[in-house]
């Protein structure tokens, strides 16, 4: 427990203001769940996964999902390799610690879906090869707010249920006593 609250308290050091999120994060990563952050551009989204997996010890990815990104490009590829004259197997950013899918709800639903297997299974199959996440695992997705939803595609009822948190980011509170919303999905 007392490492627990030295990881929290490092995290909180980088992320200020944000310590409820701090500890929503760690809530999910003990219940192999997932997070899903909702809100607008410069609220240290990004930094707040990186810092995450430093203070976890652990591997860090990042996916900038667009309209353009194909489900091959998060899970992985079977590629020919013409100097071994054979196939071979790349994996995609999933197979990571933690993996920051941001602005996930730009995606087309197709793409989306690629996480669906990877959030529940711990593995993703790439061209019929299951290959296993490491652990601990979580996805730290963000999404684009609804007042901006020009250009972005509603996440399906089977990706939302598998986010154990759906937190509303915001910016940083001016008070200590001001309360993060935290919707549990």
């Amino acid at each position: 427990m007392e490492m627990l609250k030295q990881a929290q308290g490092k995290l909180n050091n980088v992320i200020f203001g944000k310590e409820e999120v701090v500890e929503q994060l760690f809530i999910a990563l003990l219940a192999e769940g997932h997070v899903l952050l909702e809100s607008v551009p410069g609220t240290g989204k990004t930094k707040l996964a990186k810092s995450f997996a430093k203070v976890i010890d652990g591997e860090f990815s990042r996916v900038q999902f667009t309209p353009d990104v194909l489900p091959s490009d998060v899970t992985g590829i079977r590629f020919f390799n013409p100097k071994k004259q054979d196939f071979e197997l790349r994996v995609g950013p999933v197979v990571t610690n933690v993996l920051l899918a941001d602005e996930i709800n730009r995606a087309t639903p197709k793409t989306q879906s690629s996480l669906l297997e990877v959030m529940e299974e711990y593995q993703a199959t790439i061209d019929g090869e299951t290959v296993a996440v490491p652990k601990p695992f979580i996805v730290v997705a963000t999404q684009n707010p609804v007042e901006s939803n020009y250009g972005t595609f509603p996440l399906p009822e089977a990706q939302l249920d598998r986010f154990l948190f759906q937190i509303d980011l915001g910016y940083p509170a001016k008070k200590k006593k001001e309360k993060l919303f935290i919707h549990i999905v």
